[in-house]
């Protein structure tokens, strides 16, 4: 598994698995399928109600030695819709993952408490609660500078809706002087959209010249765009397939005729 380096120096898988829509039993089958394949990134949310399975998946691997835990990076994200004890909220997420530390934390979008969420995680990384703090949901360069004011720690990673119809290109290269690394959500274009990035002709064609899936030709150009990918599946086969993409390169040409797909229109709005 390849590794970008953080702004922190910490260093992070460019490929996971996302969690989303997963209860715990689903989680914990999935994410012990996906470390059996290779993985070492694994992203999960409050809101998604599977830090807990998330924990078991993860356990489970590394008691069978087929991963120790300081070689998986484990994502998990509070929103910021109250003005509740933030820092417990950090624990209570650090106690149900049960794997001593939280490798990085993300604000899950933005909202009326973020800046006191985002003291708090500076708080946990502080502590070694948390090894890196993060945003997610933050599209422009002014949403940047609004969190980011005066804080004490940069992010090092923002995790957005980002694929081949929706590309964080600008972003990506403002951010480049903080050393901030995009991560994308929805790499396949989410559950309501898979089909038509699957099904785009210049995806297909790249398909058949690589002898490659589509998934697996959309998240080489992920990777080779210098985004972090975390694409959520639950079929075995689905999971062994998405990690199986380091193996070929795409050329200068098919980056750009993949890059002028790119439409600046997300699908959600949160």
């Amino acid at each position: 598994m390849p590794y970008i380096t953080l702004n922190n120096s910490t260093k992070m898988p460019v490929l996971g698995l996302g969690t989303w829509t997963f209860d715990d039993n689903l989680a914990a089958e999935s994410v012990y399928t996906a470390l059996k394949n290779g993985y070492r990134l694994i992203d999960t949310a409050r809101y998604y109600g599977n830090e807990t399975g998330v924990g078991i998946g993860v356990r489970k691997a590394v008691n069978e030695g087929i991963c120790k835990r300081e070689d998986v990076f484990i994502t998990t994200k509070i929103a910021p819709f109250s003005f509740e004890n933030f820092d417990a909220l950090i624990s209570e997420a650090n106690e149900k993952l049960g794997l001593g530390y939280i490798d990085l934390m993300l604000i899950h979008q933005q909202g009326p408490g973020d800046k006191e969420l985002y003291r708090a995680i500076e708080r946990a990384v502080q502590k070694g609660i948390v090894k890196t703090l993060g945003i997610s949901n933050f599209y422009t360069l002014i949403d940047y500078e609004r969190i980011t004011q005066g804080a004490e720690i940069l992010p090092a990673v923002i995790q957005n809706e980002n694929h081949l119809y929706y590309q964080n290109t600008a972003l990506q290269q403002a951010l480049q002087k903080d050393g901030v690394i995009i991560e994308s959500y929805y790499p396949l274009g989410g559950r309501e959209h898979t089909k038509d990035h699957l099904q785009n002709k210049i995806v297909a064609a790249l398909s058949k010249k690589y002898q490659k899936s589509p998934a697996q030709i959309i998240l080489r150009w992920h990777i080779q765009a210098g985004y972090v990918a975390i694409p959520g599946a639950s079929n075995p086969d689905y999971i062994a397939e998405n990690i199986n993409i380091f193996d070929f390169r795409l050329t200068d040409d098919e980056m750009k005729q993949l890059a002028d797909l790119n439409t600046g229109e997300r699908y959600e709005n949160w």
